[in-house]
């Protein structure tokens, strides 16, 4: 984070004293950054990781993903599921996405 140091003289003593002034007060005036959950380009874009992170996990180690098929952690193993079968999607999904944010 981005401080502003200004320095203005204590009452009574002569001494300076720094105030520092945060960047989010001058973000007031510009567009105000929002959770993944309501941005859908970055929802698409952290799905997008867990489905190629899981995958890649998946190669390089089956076991880790294999026993949790069922239950909260079976997510990672259906992430890596699809990554597995719908890799070319995948892949072009990720590949608009980068371009997305590099012309955004």
């Amino acid at each position: 984070m981005l401080n502003v140091f200004l320095f203005r003289p204590e009452r009574g003593r002569g001494a300076v004293v720094p105030l520092i002034f945060h960047k989010c007060i001058a973000l007031s005036s510009q567009k105000l950054r929002m959770s993944a959950i309501f941005n859908f380009q970055s929802l698409l874009l952290a799905v997008l990781l867990l489905i190629c992170t899981c995958t890649y996990v998946r190669a390089q180690a089956p076991s880790l993903l294999d026993r949790n098929k069922t239950g909260p952690l079976g997510l990672f193993w259906k992430a890596a599921r699809i990554g597995e079968r719908l890799s070319p999607y995948v892949s072009f999904a990720c590949f608009m996405m980068g371009i997305s944010i590099l012309i955004a």
